[in-house]
């Protein structure tokens, strides 16, 4: 149970003074629906009404908190015209505009002879100054009713600034005073204030300094978010490494045959990650391992590997990819290893239909199939392993913690997992994202493979590169062509796709593939299989083909509009050529004016290849969120913390949750009950059930 000091926070926003029903629709686009929604809601700006000139020496622009007399009021028969008051200090006139002014409203916030004090931008007009609709007008006895340091939210249209501001003090009542569950010595020599204390200061900044950062107030709280993170990985690992695993250690006979029928040696660091694999399944504990390798490194090897180790061990293994291309095209990678080592396959899919699916199903719980290979199809309530000791999840970031949980759950005894990426992940998000796992990378490329050369050019140049591929093409090259990421407005991928195809057809009098995401699955592998055999030498594709797709053929990659797309998405797509011994070319076109984001993201391709400089620059470029996609990724979404700003302070905060689930596994002393709060404030409650079940 979320302990009671808490409850207030987690208030719906509709409980604050001021907030209906419309209010609160706005102010859940922006924050949330919650107390704590709004009190995690960080500035972004301030507005500085500290600039107190008498009006004669007011500067142009500037906002300007000023002490006036009313004089006289200026209405306007014609509604459409503004509505003036003249105003004045000793040393010259000020006239105050507002258009559409309903009711004695002004005439009650300014009597004629009364002094007030006055907020707003000064502008000046013809000879003189005016301010257009003040901010602020109170009596000077009541100056202390608005900051002369204003905070800035991030708005959404309707909701104006000094409504959110508001909600966001009401909310900021709701934090109470908490036990501390920061370490003593590092609270000292960080010189950071309470959590509470830093709560009010990083919403009452005083200074462009304190929306940094590196603020002290933002450091506490980034780690506290950051400590709440890695202490709930801390207690899900220590969890799972609690479980008894299974023992599977075999002699490597199947691992041998396999890896003789392959037409290439591994590489030193295959090698390496396959003996870090075999080490954690001869163990006792349950076996968690994450294994990153850059496109085209070998990681579906080392995977086969772990899963041979496993039916020689008796058992079964299953590998789960995020798409049927992917999922199919493992099946035809490995196939003709596990044929060498006289392992049986299957594959199961959505496209796997009434009695090929039943068969399948039935073999699978008879223990006639050692390893399955699908997609989300193998989380289905019909499907039973006999024995399940292995599951490797592919493109882990597409599915989740609690996808992993649930593949887990599908063998009668403990399941071992390997996570496989080709995503490159910057060391910040994977200490966030996988802390509760050992990694492996994979950073060398097979022999034989060349770099790709990777040039940018202007879209005015595309009737070059269509020349350029029919040269190609007439000498026997493959190609793709990505279309664009297309924005809202404008038509959809698959038109500009479809459009894109139908003009190199006629270009170039070749057969053109095209692949999208709305292709149902059998149509979509028969363009891909025709394009594999060399029946059509172009593809012309939407992203689908991003993750996995391997045709060695093909040393071509045209991607268009390459300014709308992230970085890692374009080092993903490059990946698709080079995967031969041929010399191969990578050509992003792009639609001038770049930004300088874009200019920066086509700079870095251009000059590496290697997947891990081009993750870390990524997030340099578009923060954590943008780069796998939170949403789809299982990944923790950080309000308090930035992972770039903060990385320092994420060893720290591992270090820290290691020693405390060391000391203090249940959490049972009077810090680890504080830490209870704090895992409860962040909503990590599902390390918290861990610890009650656990």
């Amino acid at each position: 149970m979320r302990p009671s000091i808490l409850f207030p926070l987690f208030a719906e926003t509709r409980t604050l003074s001021g907030v209906g029903p419309k209010l609160e629709k706005l102010i859940a686009r922006v924050a949330g629906t919650r107390l704590i929604d709004l009190v995690f809601d960080l500035p972004v700006g301030i507005i500085d009404r500290s600039y107190r000139p008498k009006l004669k020496d007011a500067q142009e622009g500037r906002i300007a908190t000023l002490e006036v007399t009313v004089r006289d009021h200026l209405p306007s028969r014609d509604p459409r015209r503004p509505y003036k008051v003249r105003c004045a200090d000793d040393t010259a006139f000020i006239e105050l505009i507002f258009f559409r002014v309903k009711g004695d409203y002004l005439t009650r916030a300014l009597p004629a002879g009364a002094r007030r004090i006055v907020s707003g931008r000064i502008e000046r007009f013809r000879d003189g100054l005016q301010m257009v609709h003040p901010d602020h007008i109170v009596e000077p006895e009541d100056i202390d009713e608005f900051t002369l340091i204003e905070p800035v939210y991030q708005l959404t249209e309707g909701l104006p600034l000094k409504s959110l501001a508001k909600a966001v003090r009401g909310a900021l009542q709701a934090v109470p005073e908490l036990p501390e569950w920061l370490d003593k010595v590092l609270l000292r020599n960080r010189g950071w204030p309470s959590f509470r204390e830093a709560i009010f200061a990083v919403h009452a900044p005083e200074s462009e300094a304190d929306l940094s950062p590196a603020s002290p107030a933002r450091l506490r709280l980034a780690y506290d978010e950051l400590l709440a993170n890695q202490l709930a990985l801390a207690l899900i690992r220590l969890q799972m490494r609690g479980q008894k695993g299974r023992v599977l250690k075999s002699s490597g006979k199947l691992k041998a045959e396999a890896i003789a029928a392959l037409p290439f040696a591994l590489t030193r660091s295959q090698q390496n990650a396959i003996a870090e694999i075999e080490a954690d399944m001869a163990t006792p504990s349950r076996t968690l391992r994450l294994l990153q390798g850059d496109v085209g490194s070998g990681k579906t090897v080392v995977a086969m590997a772990a899963l041979l180790n496993a039916v020689e061990c008796g058992a079964q293994g299953a590998l789960m990819a995020p798409t049927e291309i992917l999922a199919r095209q493992h099946m035809m990678a490995l196939e003709p290893m596990a044929k060498s080592a006289g392992v049986r396959m299957a594959i199961l899919t959505g496209r796997e239909k009434g009695l090929a699916r039943e068969q399948t199903l039935k073999a699978l719980k008879n223990g006639l199939i050692d390893i399955l290979i699908g997609t989300h199809a193998l989380f289905s309530e019909d499907v039973a392993f006999r024995d399940l000791a292995l599951a490797v999840v592919d493109e882990q970031h597409r599915f989740g913690v609690h996808h992993r949980m649930k593949l887990q759950g599908k063998g009668d005894k403990p399941v071992d997992v390997l996570v496989m990426t080709a995503t490159p992940i910057p060391r910040t998000l994977a200490l966030t994202a996988y802390g509760d796992m050992e990694v492996s990378r994979l950073t060398e490329k097979p022999a034989g493979r060349k770099p790709v050369e990777t040039r940018v050019l202007s879209a005015a140049r595309t009737d070059e590169i269509v020349q350029h591929l029919r040269r190609a093409i007439a000498k026997g090259a493959r190609a793709y062509w990505v279309c664009p990421l297309v924005e809202e407005s404008e038509k959809s991928d698959l038109a500009a796709a479809e459009s894109r195809a139908a003009a190199l057809h006629q270009a170039l009098g070749v057969p053109v593939g095209l692949v999208h995401g709305r292709m149902k699955g059998g149509d979509r592998d028969a363009a891909m299989a025709k394009f594999k055999s060399g029946e059509t030498k172009l593809l012309v594709a939407t992203t689908v083909i991003e993750v996995g797709v391997d045709v060695p053929e093909a040393t071509i990659m045209v991607v268009e509009h390459a300014e709308r797309f992230g970085l890692a998405q374009l080092h993903q797509l490059r990946g698709r050529v080079g995967r031969g011994s041929a010399k191969s070319s990578c050509l992003l076109t792009y639609q001038p004016p770049l930004s300088d984001t874009a200019k920066a993201r086509l700079k870095t391709l251009r000059e590496t290849e290697d997947g891990f400089v081009i993750a870390e620059e990524d997030l340099r470029l578009r923060g954590p969120g943008e780069v796998l996609g939170v949403r789809q990724s299982g990944m923790p979404e950080f309000r308090l913390a930035d992972l770039t700003a903060h990385a320092e302070l994420l060893p720290i905060a591992r270090d820290d949750a290691k020693l405390i689930v060391s000391a203090d596994p249940a959490l049972k002393s009077s810090r680890g009950e504080a830490l209870r709060a704090l895992l409860y404030l962040f909503e990590r409650d599902e390390a918290v059930r861990l610890l009650r079940a656990g």
